[in-house]
Order: C-alpha cells, then sequence, then structure tokens
C-alpha cells in the first residue's frame, strides 16, 4: 500500500474522498483549475515517481471538460515518472456510441475515449457498470469492469419489500434483471416496447404476472427518466401496487427531475458514481447509495495485484 497514491479531477470529490477514507490514506494533491479563455490546467503538486497512481475521475456531465482533465492529469503523472497509472472511472462517458447501426455515418465515441487514454499513458481502467461489456475490447490496456449489483442487492434485501418481482424495462436489460432476480429467488418481468405499424405510438407489452405486487425496474443508469417513467406508468395501468427503480448511474439530464416529479414512480434509487446536481438532491423520490467502498476494495486489489473477479464469487 505504501506505493499507492490517489488523486481526484473535479468530477466527483466527495466519491473521491470517500474512498481515500476506506482505504485509509490522504487524497492526493493536484491541482485542476482552468486559464481565463477555458483551457483545463492542471498540476501534480507532490512526489509521484515510482507511485502507483490512482485517478478518480468519472466522465459524467460536464463530459468533455472531466474527459480532458483526466488526460491531462494522466499526462502529467506520466511525465512525472508514475510508475503505473490507473484511471478510475465510475462513470464511462460516452459509452452510448459503441457501434455503426445499419453503417450510419456516426463517429464510434467509446472507441475513441479509449483510444484517448491509451495515448496518454494511462496503463489500467477501472469502471463500474459499462453501458456495453463490449467497450472493454476497444482498449489494449486492462479494463476491469466491477458491477454495482452488489450495492444495489443489499438494499433491496433490506427493504423487505413484499410480494417482489424484478422487471426489466427493456429487452437489452433482461440479463441484469435476471441476475438480479436469480439473486434474490424472485420472479422477473419484461417490458418489451414495440410499434405494432408504422406512424402509431409505442406500445408496452408486460411479459410477467405484475399484479398486486411490488415491482423493482433494474437498469445501468437513468438519464431522462423517460423510460422508466413510462415503464412506472404501464405498470400501475396493470395492476402493479408499488413501482421502484433501481439504477447504478444518475445522470439525470434535461427534463430528468421533473419527469420523475410528475410521475407514478415510488422511488428511484441510485449510487454516487455521478454526483447528483442540487435539483437531484432535494427530490424527495430519489435515494442514493455509496459505491466508495466498492470502488476501494477494487483499488486495493488492483494495488496488491489481488484478483478483481474474487470480489464477485
Amino acid at each position: 500500500m505504501s506505493k499507492m497514491m490517489v488523486f481526484s479531477g473535479n468530477a466527483n470529490l466527495d466519491l473521491a474522498r470517500r474512498i481515500v477514507h476506506q482505504l485509509h490514506i490522504p487524497l492526493g494533491n493536484a491541482t485542476v483549475s482552468k486559464f481565463s479563455d477555458g483551457e483545463i490546467n492542471v498540476e501534480i503538486n507532490e512526489n509521484v515517481r515510482g507511485k502507483d497512481v490512482f485517478i478518480i475521475q468519472p466522465t459524467c456531465a460536464p463530459t468533455n471538460d472531466n474527459l480532458m482533465e483526466l488526460v491531462l492529469l494522466a499526462d502529467a503523472f506520466r511525465r512525472s515518472s508514475a510508475t503505473r497509472i490507473t484511471a478510475v472511472m465510475p462513470y464511462f462517458g460516452y459509452a452510448r456510441q459503441d457501434r455503426r447501426p445499419r453503417s450510419a455515418r456516426v463517429a464510434i465515441s467509446a472507441k475513441v475515449a479509449a483510444d484517448m487514454l491509451s495515448v496518454v499513458g494511462i496503463n489500467r481502467v477501472l469502471t463500474v457498470d459499462l453501458h456495453a461489456d463490449q467497450i472493454q475490447g476497444f482498449f489494449d490496456i486492462p479494463v476491469d469492469n466491477i458491477y454495482g449489483s452488489p450495492v444495489l442487492l443489499d438494499d433491496i434485501e433490506d427493504q423487505r419489500f413484499d410480494n417482489l418481482i424484478i422487471v426489466s424495462p427493456d429487452i437489452g436489460g433482461v440479463v441484469r434483471a435476471r441476475a438480479i432476480a436469480k439473486s434474490l429467488g424472485v420472479d422477473l418481468a419484461i417490458i418489451d416496447k414495440r410499434r405494432e405499424k408504422a406512424n402509431q405510438s409505442e406500445v408496452m407489452h408486460i411479459i410477467g404476472d405484475i399484479e398486486h405486487r411490488t415491482c423493482v425496474l433494474v437498469d445501468d443508469m437513468v438519464d431522462t427518466a423517460g423510460t422508466l417513467c413510462n415503464a412506472a406508468k404501464a405498470l400501475k395501468e396493470r395492476g402493479a401496487a408499488r413501482v421502484l427503480a433501481y439504477c447504478t448511474h444518475p445522470v439525470l439530464s434535461g427534463a430528468a427531475i421533473s419527469n420523475l416529479q410528475s410521475s407514478v414512480l415510488d422511488e428511484l434509487v441510485v449510487t454516487n458514481t455521478v454526483p447528483l446536481s442540487a435539483a437531484a438532491a432535494n427530490c424527495g423520490k430519489i435515494r442514493q447509495l455509496d459505491i466508495a467502498p466498492a470502488v476501494a476494495e477494487a483499488v486495493r486489489r488492483i494495488s496488491n495485484e489481488e484478483s478483481i473477479s474474487a470480489m464477485f464469487r
């Protein structure tokens, strides 16, 4: 542990402080500021020669600033002779653009971000619940993608919900929802969204018996909350007693807060991979769990050359 040093950009300082508290070490001293024209300026204020450096920096909004802070910090550590640099990205921004649908003329931003991290000298990436597991293949360096589900599972178990059923809000989230349902030993329901005919509104088909049950929607992230709010409405219309949602990453952009407040969703439970805005923190429907112990344990294992997968056996 003596060679480990943990630093942070400005993206989520509270999480960084919680992580170093778990590790019983101080947060490294670095200045991350802006020049008058908006360019980012970084300076490392202590000796890192020969050190095992971890940079805590989710690339959440403002995504571009936070990504540039990360790559400039990494470059500064490399030029300062750090032995190893690990980017700890609890939330990996640009992950939703991971392919060219129907050969459209679009960028694959997840690959571009991966290349940027490799080029500046980052040796390893630690992230939580990547939007798509295959993004790990965009990197030429090791990527540890740890799961937020144990944190969510512990809370679901603590709540002791009556007549619980886990619900996937779409077909793409079935694997995640099935794993959580299996761990809890409860039933699984799936919402299948489709348009029956062109120019008709989307219809939600619910696969599974949800009447008079406590429905828990699970997803990796909540952005504008439109999908979750519409899913909650459909579940309540079909007889669900309560509808809650558990999501790892609270992106909560655009009209997310007003969408949640006006919806029939009873509660949204998230982790602190992304800091909550003031509006989100004051929203009575949102409750936040702490992911810091899990991330800190992964950091400790990486520094000590121990297995990460053993955390989830």
